[in-house]
């Protein structure tokens, strides 16, 4: 089944809009294959009697099983939509019998009331036609005022929905060209703040670049100040330094040390003259002792300032 073929209008006879008949009338052949014959057997004459009706001939094709299968589908749907056709038509020459036949007792009535198309004016004639095409426009199916007046009525109606969707419509269009506005306006200003910030971009790289090579910095310098800070922490508190101690306490210490030094100046400045004296070694050690007793006096008085200034 792998063959290509080619068919002619000569090689098969064009065939009737009828259905197909099958050729698997026999138990003895095999299911699969007996339906794919007959499927390519009605595919090829359905082909055949459709390009006999456009005068060509049939285009040459591999029948594979996929191609087969998809032609077999649009025959079935072909013949499906020719059913339906054929069934529109005869009942489309049904009514044209019909209203052929009214329209014989119709004439054969005005003719008896004189009013034949002979006898009456061209006017009255067109006037007639008019009637009769607006009240086929209108889809009516006489030419009484009361019809024409219901029509005209839907048909105002039908003209105040359309007038209503229109306004709609239009204001939909105008939001819409003013979104369309808007939205060109933003594209407009985004592209511009794009051009601006690629603009800027080389700049702020190096920028950036140097803010990293300063926060490298940063960081060890944070470390370094980390470091002073522990140690003149471990500094203040062996110092026992408190947070309480302010500056008018700092204030007062140093007034009581610059006093304590006006009071000790003239015993320091007593030691360093007897360095000018002849050396009178007895005299000079009980002088010096003198003095250091002083002076020891007075470094004591001094811490217990210190330390009665400072909190506990």
């Amino acid at each position: 089944m792998n063959d290509k073929m080619s068919l002619s209008i000569g090689d098969v006879d064009p065939p009737s809009p009828t259905p197909y008949s099958t050729p698997c009338e026999s138990p003895e052949s095999g299911g699969a294959a007996c339906l794919s014959d007959a499927r390519t057997t009605q595919v090829k004459i359905w082909l055949v009697s459709q390009f006999h009706d456009a005068g060509k001939h049939v285009p040459d094709f591999d029948d594979t099983p996929q191609t087969i299968s998809y032609l077999h589908n649009i025959v079935t749907q072909s013949h499906a939509q020719t059913e339906a056709a054929t069934i529109l038509l005869n009942d489309f020459h049904h009514k044209s019998a019909e209203y052929l036949s009214q329209a014989a007792r119709m004439r054969e009535v005005l003719e008896k009331m004189g009013l034949s198309m002979e006898r009456l004016t061209s006017k009255l004639v067109a006037s007639a036609n008019i009637l009769a095409n607006v009240a086929n426009l209108l889809d009516i199916r006489d030419t009484e005022l009361s019809s024409f007046l219901v029509a005209a009525f839907d048909l105002s109606q039908r003209k105040a929905e359309v007038a209503e969707k229109k306004a709609h419509v239009k204001q939909e269009s105008r939001q819409l060209l003013d979104f369309t506005r808007k939205a060109l306006a933003r594209l407009t200003y985004l592209k511009r703040t794009l051009a601006q910030i690629e603009n800027d971009t080389a700049p702020s790289e190096s920028e950036m670049e140097h803010w990293r090579s300063n926060m490298v910095i940063l960081d060890k310098k944070e470390t370094q100040y980390l470091q002073e800070y522990s140690n003149y922490k471990k500094m203040l508190d062996r110092l026992s330094y408190s947070p309480e101690i302010r500056h008018g306490v700092l204030a007062e210490m140093a007034d009581h040390r610059k006093e304590l030094q006006k009071e000790t100046k003239p015993i320091l400045e007593s030691l360093r003259s007897y360095h000018d004296l002849p050396p009178d070694k007895t005299l000079a050690a009980l002088a010096v002792e003198e003095k250091k007793r002083q002076f020891t006096a007075a470094e004591k008085y001094l811490e217990e300032v210190l330390q009665s200034a400072i909190p506990e």
